[in-house]
């Protein structure tokens, strides 16, 4: 008789895990619920691919913490399934499988217009940004309290968004002294 009752008994108390199991995750489930929202593209859409999979198998040009943690733009070619994307890739990621889940997936936001090719930027040993000057486009006199300041508006060389400055005549004269010899 005392098996019986302790078989009853153990199966009295795997009923209860198993419903107190249940309820947790149910729990969690509303939980995760919430905050989670379908994420789906559309062929032709451009998206940027995050290379953290591959951390230590394939480097994109910097390691450590300068490495991207996204790559891209890259074009939608094809959805395979529900969650899945095929992308254009570049022949530089042969090697690569094309077809990613969606969770490595990011919309990229930026425009078409705005891409400055890296080749076309100068960086420098301390990896600063080159910025060049192309030419002087306007003068004027900016009167402060008690002298006058020569300020020259200066064109400048890979900028495509309100490409001229103003800056101080004599700061431009002493680094860039070949644009006043016209």
């Amino acid at each position: 008789m005392g098996n019986k009752a302790a078989v009853i008994d153990m199966a009295e108390k795997l009923r209860v895990i198993k419903a107190r199991m249940k309820a947790a995750q149910d729990r969690q489930k509303s939980y995760a619920g919430k905050r989670r929202r379908p994420i789906e593209f559309d062929v032709g859409d451009r998206v940027l691919l995050k290379v953290s999979p591959w951390k230590g198998i394939i480097r994109f040009r910097k390691g450590g913490k300068l490495s991207p943690r996204y790559v891209g733009p890259f074009q939608i070619k094809a959805r395979v399934g529900k969650v899945a994307y095929r992308l254009d890739l570049p022949e530089e990621l042969n090697e690569i499988h094309p077809t990613f889940h969606v969770s490595h997936l990011r919309k990229c936001l930026a425009d078409e217009l705005a891409h400055v090719p890296l080749n076309d930027i100068e960086v420098d040993d301390r990896l600063n940004y080159i910025e060049e000057p192309v030419a002087i486009v306007d003068t004027k006199e900016k009167q402060l309290r008690n002298n006058t300041v020569h300020q020259v508006r200066v064109q400048w060389k890979h900028r495509k968004s309100s490409n001229t400055t103003w800056k101080t005549e004599d700061e431009m004269r002493r680094l860039y002294p070949h644009l006043f010899d016209m």
